[in-house]
């Protein structure tokens, strides 16, 4: 047998990323499914959405302190048995339960988990590994998560027309075959040790840092941003041209992932010649013009190609937050990744949840009905783009807070910082 190579490590993590994406994007395309089938409410629905980043909240918190100690070898294994495991509970559970309600919440905590640990592993696993475009990698890394979104809708979705929605519960049973695969991949690929305790940045010095806990809040606005535009896509496409549920999803957030996956794929390959700052603030820039036109253009086609842009805007900012952020903190280890991911997975809920709320509180304001009338839109269209609307305060909080950072970073205390190149 051929012995494995960095690069084969480099593939396993890779692969990582995509089951992430299946797990993520698996379930929301048989909302409707489960909906029908088995008379689940939309609060339960939420409540499986809820499930989901509880779940990966706590064990973001738990990895964080005992993955170094347990193994990042055992840990990725593990973590991949909980997702196969997740999603053929999945398939199994809700049809052989008296409850198919409590199956579903089973199999979601389950895959939860596993999501949350490779969450927490994969990012310093690939940083610790030998490359002089460590920059560049990453973003290639999490570009695996879009192309791994972009797949799982379209694959899924035509799988859905062609078997029928009866036979929904093959597709979790034909996806955990990716995680199941990548158990065996991490059970042989090489790994680097993680950074000694002795060598590591104390947790207590990582949180009073000024840059890092700056770090921390730029990465609750990437999230944020990256799932206003994904999570409220669909239903813009549905509200706003009227399509089914199957075009919405593949016009909104199937294309989205595209153009973020073509954003991150294309700073994987050129990103070193790049300026990691200057990319992230016009990347930036862009999500912001692209999130303005969504709310002010008049012609829902055109709003709609604004929110797929939006995709290469938002492609770097989680992955360009990890690399800037271990250029500033080389010893921050494990901790510091999870503290991350953990900062980016708070915006993913609170941007949604900021546009829902605010969109459900515009439908008493006459003002926003009266606007929206006059600029030809329904009431629907008005609420929703208002709450978008408000959603601009995350990538504006993102551009003050890469500002800041460069500033603080060129101050005399930071030695480390004419290394790591931020001259915007």
């Amino acid at each position: 047998m051929k012995r494995a190579t960095y690069g084969d490590t480099l593939r396993a993590c890779f692969i990582a990323y995509g089951s992430e994406a299946i797990v993520n994007n698996l379930l929301p395309l048989f909302f409707v499914i489960f909906r029908n089938q088995f008379g689940i409410s939309y609060s339960m629905i939420a409540q499986l959405i809820l499930a989901n980043f509880a779940t990966q909240f706590f064990v973001d918190i738990v990895a964080a302190k005992y993955v170094d100690k347990i193994g990042h070898r055992i840990s990725m294994v593990f973590s991949h048995i909980c997702l196969a495991s997740g999603l053929i509970l999945l398939a199994v559970l809700p049809n052989v339960l008296a409850n198919a309600y409590v199956g579903m919440l089973i199999a979601v905590m389950t895959y939860s988990v596993g999501s949350a640990i490779a969450e927490v592993l994969v990012s310093p696993i690939v940083e610790l590994l030998p490359s002089e475009a460590k920059t560049a990698r990453m973003s290639l890394l999490h570009s695996f998560y879009s192309w791994g979104q972009v797949v799982t809708i379209l694959a899924s979705s035509l799988a859905i027309g062609l078997i029928g929605a009866h036979y929904w519960y093959l597709l979790p049973m034909v996806w955990a075959l990716v995680p199941i695969y990548n158990i065996y991949n991490f059970a042989r690929v090489p790994l680097v040790p993680p950074i000694p305790e002795g060598r590591k940045m104390s947790t207590r010095g990582l949180f009073r840092s000024r840059l890092f806990l700056i770090s921390l809040v730029l990465m609750l606005c990437a999230g944020a941003t990256e799932m206003v535009m994904s999570q409220w896509t669909s239903l813009f496409a549905e509200v706003g041209l009227g399509v089914s549920k199957v075009v919405g999803d593949l016009l909104g957030p199937c294309l989205f992932a595209l153009f973020m996956g073509i954003g991150r794929t294309w700073f994987g390959t050129f990103g070193e010649k790049l300026n990691l700052s200057k990319s992230l603030a016009l990347c930036t820039a862009l999500a912001l013009a692209c999130m303005v036109t969504v709310v002010l253009a008049p012609i829902p086609m055109v709003s709609l190609l604004a929110c797929a842009l939006t995709g290469i805007g938002v492609s770097i900012m989680w992955p360009g937050m990890f690399s800037l952020s271990a250029q500033l903190h080389p010893r921050g280890g494990t901790m510091m990744f999870a503290a991350l991911a953990l900062a980016g997975d708070v915006g993913c809920a609170v941007g949604p949840w900021v546009v829902g709320r605010v969109s459900d509180l515009s439908r008493q304001s006459g003002a926003v009905l009266d606007l929206g009338a006059r600029l030809g839109l329904g009431s629907e269209q008005a609420v929703l783009r208002f709450g978008l609307l408000v959603a601009v305060i995350f990538p504006l909080l993102m551009l003050a807070g890469i500002a800041s950072l460069r500033r603080r970073a060129l101050a005399p205390e930071y030695g480390v910082v004419p290394a790591i190149s931020l001259d915007m």
